[in-house]
């Protein structure tokens, strides 16, 4: 025993030395940043947008993986298993910290076995119609949607999502039976509300605007608290119903354990992006707001968020 645990003091001695070289040095090779959604919607291009940043200034590739299954379990287990390095990244959205209130049996705890780097960004959604929907404002959809005479269908980026969790509350506060169409991420989910395949649906602003703008979607409402500033004419769904509230948000995560000058080198580097006049203008127009918050910070608002959901939808 006791050649062993000089062995252990030796082998801790000359590796130091290496370990905090190659700490020192990242990243010195590409990183995987793995998002829970499909390609095309709102998550994928703040990915990609912050991805390509970074990897201008770490003059290493930063690649987005997309892993839409699951409801985003996949994508999460994934970054929870993965060797706290700083080369696997994660980077969810409402979705995971609702996760835990869904389903009691994840292969994993959503901030436990996670070190958070920061929080990106926070902001609403906006209700959306296919243009062919004969619905023109919010007060016409509650009455238009309480009416319905069949099958009456909301979509969502899937399970989870601030999509889900917000046309349940619909359900709840208006009393109609709509019935949820989950999909693997928010691209296929606005494709097939353009070609209304449902009815209705809940989506970030970030993605969907882009397709409203272009006169494919018709947004009726916002689930913020207040009005948007760059959507002043577009009315709170809280107008009409008192207390409906759902606010998304983004983030970056790494595996449990991370070292903390990686931590620090990422979390600079993210509100180095954030605060650039065109990346903060692009979140603006799209009705969220940039946030940049501390990994301390970042962890207390998961903690919080997590047990709101799970308040919500496990009421004691």
């Amino acid at each position: 025993m006791r050649y062993f645990a000089q062995a252990v003091v030796f082998f801790a001695v000359v590796l130091a030395p290496v370990l905090a070289h190659a700490q020192s040095n990242y990243p010195n090779r590409p990183i995987r940043l793995i998002t829970p959604a499909a390609p095309g919607g709102t998550t994928d291009i703040l990915a990609r947008l912050f991805g390509a940043r970074m990897s201008e200034t770490f003059k290493q590739q930063v690649v987005v993986d997309n892993r839409a299954s699951a409801s985003g379990v996949n994508a999460a287990e994934i970054v929870a298993r993965a060797p706290a390095d700083g080369y696997t990244l994660f980077l969810p959205f409402i979705q995971h910290t609702v996760n835990a209130a869904l389903n009691p049996n994840l292969p994993y705890k959503v901030v436990d076995d996670f070190t958070p780097v920061s929080q990106l960004t926070a902001g609403g959604m906006m209700l959306l119609v296919p243009v062919s929907s004969p619905v023109k404002n919010l007060k016409e959809f509650i009455e238009w949607s309480k009416g319905y005479k069949g099958a009456l269908n909301y979509g969502s980026a899937g399970l989870g999502s601030g999509g889900h969790l917000a046309g349940e509350l619909y359900n709840q506060m208006s009393g109609i039976k709509a019935q949820h169409i989950p999909y693997k991420g928010a691209g296929p989910a606005m494709i097939d509300l353009v070609g209304g395949q449902y009815q209705f649906g809940f989506a970030g602003m970030q993605g969907s605007q882009v397709l409203v703008r272009a006169g494919k979607l018709r947004a009726l409402a916002v689930t913020t608290p207040k009005r948007v500033s760059v959507l002043p004419d577009l009315p709170t769904m809280a107008e009409v119903l008192p207390g409906f509230d759902v606010m998304g948000w983004y983030g970056v995560l790494g595996p449990a354990r991370l070292p903390k000058d990686i931590v620090a080198k990422l979390h600079d580097e993210l509100v180095r992006i954030l605060a650039l006049p065109d990346v903060r203008e692009r979140i603006l127009a799209d009705g969220s707001e940039p946030v940049g918050s501390t990994p301390e910070v970042f962890r207390k608002y998961l903690l919080a968020d997590a047990a709101k959901w799970a308040k919500l939808i496990k009421p004691e």
